[in-house]
Protein backbone atom coordinates (compact mmCIF):
# COMPACT_ATOMS: atom_id res chain seq x y z
CA UNK A 1 0.00 0.00 0.00
CA UNK A 2 1.51 3.40 -1.15
CA UNK A 3 2.29 6.15 1.57
CA UNK A 4 -0.39 9.23 2.07
CA UNK A 5 0.93 12.20 0.81
CA UNK A 6 1.40 14.45 3.95
CA UNK A 7 -0.28 17.83 3.57
CA UNK A 8 2.43 20.76 4.62
CA UNK A 9 1.33 24.57 6.05
CA UNK A 10 3.24 25.68 2.12
CA UNK A 11 0.73 23.36 0.50
CA UNK A 12 -2.24 24.64 1.84
CA UNK A 13 -0.69 28.28 2.11
CA UNK A 14 -0.32 27.50 -1.80
CA UNK A 15 -3.78 26.29 -2.33
CA UNK A 16 -5.32 29.47 -0.34
CA UNK A 17 -3.13 31.48 -2.51
CA UNK A 18 -4.52 29.92 -5.86
CA UNK A 19 -8.38 30.08 -4.76
CA UNK A 20 -7.54 33.44 -3.72
CA UNK A 21 -6.17 34.26 -7.28
CA UNK A 22 -8.92 32.28 -9.16
CA UNK A 23 -12.06 33.23 -7.36
CA UNK A 24 -11.06 35.44 -4.69
CA UNK A 25 -10.17 35.38 -0.83
CA UNK A 26 -13.07 35.56 0.88
CA UNK A 27 -13.46 32.01 -1.01
CA UNK A 28 -10.93 30.59 1.40
CA UNK A 29 -12.03 28.06 4.06
CA UNK A 30 -11.43 24.74 5.37
CA UNK A 31 -13.35 23.10 2.73
CA UNK A 32 -12.23 25.00 -0.35
CA UNK A 33 -8.36 24.70 0.77
CA UNK A 34 -9.07 21.21 1.61
CA UNK A 35 -10.75 20.29 -1.72
CA UNK A 36 -8.16 22.23 -3.90
CA UNK A 37 -5.34 19.57 -2.08
CA UNK A 38 -7.69 16.54 -2.50
CA UNK A 39 -7.70 15.88 1.40
CA UNK A 40 -10.00 16.12 4.12
CA UNK A 41 -10.03 19.35 5.99
CA UNK A 42 -8.21 17.94 9.26
CA UNK A 43 -4.84 18.88 7.52
CA UNK A 44 -5.43 22.14 6.99
CA UNK A 45 -7.11 23.17 10.50
CA UNK A 46 -4.13 21.39 12.14
CA UNK A 47 -1.63 23.59 10.53
CA UNK A 48 -3.35 26.78 11.17
CA UNK A 49 -5.69 27.22 13.91
CA UNK A 50 -8.39 29.64 12.52
CA UNK A 51 -9.25 30.47 8.77
CA UNK A 52 -7.95 33.95 9.25
CA UNK A 53 -4.72 32.78 10.00
CA UNK A 54 -4.97 30.91 6.60
CA UNK A 55 -5.54 34.04 4.82
CA UNK A 56 -3.09 36.06 6.86
CA UNK A 57 -0.44 33.20 5.65
CA UNK A 58 -1.98 33.67 1.99
CA UNK A 59 -1.66 37.32 2.32
CA UNK A 60 2.40 37.38 2.75
CA UNK A 61 2.10 35.84 -0.04
CA UNK A 62 0.38 37.25 -2.07
CA UNK A 63 2.16 40.46 -1.24
CA UNK A 64 5.42 38.94 -2.03
CA UNK A 65 4.26 37.61 -5.26
CA UNK A 66 3.15 41.78 -6.03
CA UNK A 67 6.17 42.99 -5.01
CA UNK A 68 8.12 40.75 -7.47
CA UNK A 69 5.66 41.19 -10.21
CA UNK A 70 6.07 45.11 -10.30
CA UNK A 71 9.68 44.66 -9.55
CA UNK A 72 10.55 42.26 -11.99
CA UNK A 73 11.73 45.42 -14.57
CA UNK A 74 11.91 44.20 -17.92
CA UNK A 75 13.13 47.72 -20.18
CA UNK A 76 9.95 47.73 -21.95
CA UNK A 77 9.65 51.59 -20.29
CA UNK A 78 11.83 54.55 -21.34
CA UNK A 79 11.80 55.39 -17.30
CA UNK A 80 12.11 52.53 -14.80
CA UNK A 81 9.58 54.42 -12.10
CA UNK A 82 7.27 54.27 -15.11
CA UNK A 83 7.56 50.49 -16.02
CA UNK A 84 6.95 50.08 -11.61
CA UNK A 85 3.84 51.95 -12.32
CA UNK A 86 2.90 50.06 -15.60
CA UNK A 87 3.47 47.03 -13.90
CA UNK A 88 1.62 47.57 -10.43
CA UNK A 89 -1.71 48.73 -13.26
CA UNK A 90 -0.94 45.95 -14.84
CA UNK A 91 -1.09 43.54 -11.74
CA UNK A 92 -4.62 45.11 -11.27
CA UNK A 93 -5.76 44.20 -14.30
CA UNK A 94 -4.25 40.64 -14.70
CA UNK A 95 -4.98 39.70 -10.88
CA UNK A 96 -8.22 41.55 -10.27
CA UNK A 97 -8.74 39.43 -7.10
CA UNK A 98 -5.10 39.51 -5.79
CA UNK A 99 -5.20 43.08 -5.97
CA UNK A 100 -8.51 43.44 -4.05
CA UNK A 101 -7.48 40.67 -1.50
CA UNK A 102 -4.23 42.86 -1.16
CA UNK A 103 -5.77 46.37 -1.17
CA UNK A 104 -9.07 46.44 -0.36
CA UNK A 105 -9.30 44.48 2.32
CA UNK A 106 -8.62 44.32 5.79
CA UNK A 107 -5.74 42.81 5.89
CA UNK A 108 -4.01 45.85 4.66
CA UNK A 109 -3.92 47.62 8.24
CA UNK A 110 -1.15 48.81 10.42
CA UNK A 111 1.21 50.25 7.71
CA UNK A 112 1.45 53.87 7.30
CA UNK A 113 2.06 55.03 3.07
CA UNK A 114 5.87 55.97 4.57
CA UNK A 115 6.58 52.79 5.67
CA UNK A 116 5.36 50.59 2.91
CA UNK A 117 6.95 52.80 0.36
CA UNK A 118 10.47 53.12 2.14
CA UNK A 119 10.09 49.21 3.76
CA UNK A 120 12.46 46.23 2.35
CA UNK A 121 9.97 45.51 -0.62
CA UNK A 122 10.80 48.87 -2.72
CA UNK A 123 14.57 49.37 -1.46
CA UNK A 124 16.07 48.68 -4.56
CA UNK A 125 14.07 51.15 -6.30
CA UNK A 126 15.15 54.09 -4.37
CA UNK A 127 18.89 53.96 -5.93
CA UNK A 128 16.96 54.20 -9.72
CA UNK A 129 14.58 56.87 -8.52
CA UNK A 130 17.48 59.03 -7.07
CA UNK A 131 19.71 58.36 -9.92
CA UNK A 132 16.25 58.69 -12.62
CA UNK A 133 15.58 61.59 -11.08
CA UNK A 134 18.91 63.43 -9.73
CA UNK A 135 17.11 63.33 -6.16
CA UNK A 136 18.58 62.52 -2.87
CA UNK A 137 16.46 60.89 -0.53
CA UNK A 138 13.46 62.91 0.94
CA UNK A 139 12.79 63.87 -3.04
CA UNK A 140 13.03 60.46 -4.24
CA UNK A 141 10.28 59.26 -1.39
CA UNK A 142 8.08 62.21 -2.68
CA UNK A 143 8.13 62.06 -6.14
CA UNK A 144 7.77 58.04 -5.79
CA UNK A 145 4.53 58.33 -2.97
CA UNK A 146 3.39 60.97 -5.55
CA UNK A 147 3.46 58.68 -8.64
CA UNK A 148 2.07 56.16 -6.47
CA UNK A 149 -1.08 56.99 -5.58
CA UNK A 150 -1.83 58.39 -8.83
CA UNK A 151 -0.51 54.43 -9.96
CA UNK A 152 -2.49 52.88 -7.35
CA UNK A 153 -5.58 55.03 -7.87
CA UNK A 154 -5.82 54.18 -11.82
CA UNK A 155 -4.99 50.73 -10.71
CA UNK A 156 -7.85 50.48 -8.11
CA UNK A 157 -10.44 51.50 -10.65
CA UNK A 158 -9.31 48.87 -13.44
CA UNK A 159 -9.53 46.39 -10.74
CA UNK A 160 -13.08 46.60 -9.98
CA UNK A 161 -13.96 47.28 -13.47
CA UNK A 162 -14.84 51.07 -13.13
CA UNK A 163 -12.81 51.89 -16.44
CA UNK A 164 -11.64 49.98 -19.67
CA UNK A 165 -7.47 49.75 -19.52
CA UNK A 166 -5.93 52.07 -21.84
CA UNK A 167 -2.15 51.17 -21.96
CA UNK A 168 -1.28 54.67 -23.60
CA UNK A 169 -3.42 56.83 -21.41
CA UNK A 170 -1.97 55.35 -18.18
CA UNK A 171 1.51 55.94 -19.72
CA UNK A 172 0.91 59.32 -20.17
CA UNK A 173 -0.78 59.99 -17.05
CA UNK A 174 2.06 58.38 -15.51
CA UNK A 175 4.53 60.55 -16.98
CA UNK A 176 2.38 63.98 -16.32
CA UNK A 177 2.27 63.31 -12.76
CA UNK A 178 6.12 62.35 -12.73
CA UNK A 179 7.26 65.30 -14.90
CA UNK A 180 4.85 67.96 -12.96
CA UNK A 181 6.26 66.33 -9.77
CA UNK A 182 9.95 66.84 -11.32
CA UNK A 183 8.79 70.60 -12.41
CA UNK A 184 7.41 71.29 -8.80
CA UNK A 185 10.75 70.08 -6.74
CA UNK A 186 13.11 72.12 -9.14
CA UNK A 187 11.19 75.23 -8.97
CA UNK A 188 11.28 74.69 -4.84
CA UNK A 189 7.36 74.48 -4.80
CA UNK A 190 6.22 71.15 -3.74
CA UNK A 191 4.45 70.96 -0.46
Amino acid sequence: MPAIAKVTKEMIIDAAFEIAKEMGAENINARTVSQKLGCSTQPVLYHFKTIADVRIATYKKASEFHINYVTNLSGKYERPMLEVGMRHIRFAVEEKNLFRFLFHSNYYTGVSLYDWLTGENFDALFPVLKKQAEADEQQAYIIFSQIFLVTHGIASLLANNAMVYDEAYCINTLSNAYFGIMYLIKEGELL
